[in-house]
């Protein structure tokens, strides 16, 4: 019985020393790999509050459930009736009451100031270098970038017959995100027609893009790289089919890039919501 104790203390407090010692190398920048456990590695400032505030909660909750434990296995092996014939009768205690009530409260208190804060990081940038408007259509993504001549382009899945060697399944686009690496990037997004969810979970991003409105969240990725994402809200038939491809690469190769899209991609429509969004930025901004 003992042992059986020590395992059932033991392995959550494990569990959660693994996910705070662990560094994240052994999976592949910027999306899952087959079999993977907790975050994929911090790709923004963002998600690494992110993961600090989850270490926090983790905490706190391992120690709960060790904490309330204890009590239950001392209460059983102290208070079964061959080790205690004769009950007591007692039924209220009011410093146990106080204390009951005030721990909780202050628990509450430690997770809310973090939280709020992280909320208020995370809502806008305060030095915006250049802006992304991303636009949720059924069922693909459409991308326009207002502070260099405002082309935009549609990015859409690749289908499975198509992929190239090394192309992941239901992540690979024929237009992917290029942003410049370790650069502050307001994103506007919005969205054509029903309700989506632009979200890359190595950025921290998860926010919705509604039709008639534009929410607002910045990145600054720090490393150049690949990384992807899923629309992350049920928007039809096909929402398992709208991936987000997002390419970091230094600002020089920006600059070569942002030449040739807008030769490539001058002749591309820019839709309706994303107009809108184009149009109400400096609003935005201010």
């Amino acid at each position: 019985m003992l042992r059986i104790l020590k395992l059932i203390v033991l392995v959550p407090v494990l569990a959660a020393l693994s996910l705070m010692l662990g560094t994240g190398d052994v999976f592949a920048a910027g999306r899952a790999e087959p079999w993977q456990m907790w975050f994929q590695p911090a790709a923004t400032p963002v998600m690494e509050r992110i993961l600090e505030f989850h270490n926090l909660l983790l905490i706190i909750e391992v120690s709960i459930v060790v904490f309330v434990l204890a009590i239950m296995c001392y209460i059983i092996f102290r208070f079964n009736a061959k080790s205690n014939p004769v009950p007591s009768k007692t039924t209220h205690n009011t410093l146990l009451e106080v204390i009951w009530t005030g721990v909780p409260l202050f628990i509450l208190i430690i997770i809310a100031i973090p939280s709020l804060k992280l909320l208020y990081y995370a809502d806008k940038v305060q030095d915006a270098e250049m802006t992304l408007k991303v636009t949720g259509n059924q069922w693909y993504w459409n991308y326009s970038y207002p502070d260099h001549g405002g082309f935009a382009f549609d990015s859409i899945i690749v289908p499975n017959a198509e992929l190239k060697k090394g192309q992941p399944r239901l992540l690979t686009v024929d237009n992917p995100v290029v942003l410049p690496a370790r650069t502050n990037i307001r994103l506007l997004l919005t969205s054509a027609d029903v309700i989506h969810n632009w979200a890359v979970p190595a950025f921290g991003v998860k926010l919705d893009t509604v039709g008639g409105r534009i929410n607002e969240t910045w990145v600054n990725i720090n490393k150049e790289g690949d990384y992807y994402g899923m629309c992350s809200e049920l928007c039809g038939v096909n929402h398992a089919f709208m991936p987000i491809h997002v390419k970091a690469v230094s600002k020089a190769d920006f600059a070569i890039w942002v030449k040739k899209a807008k030769k490539d991609f001058a002749d591309v429509e820019v839709p309706a919501a994303a107009k809108l969004a184009q149009a109400d930025a400096p609003a935005v901004a201010r």
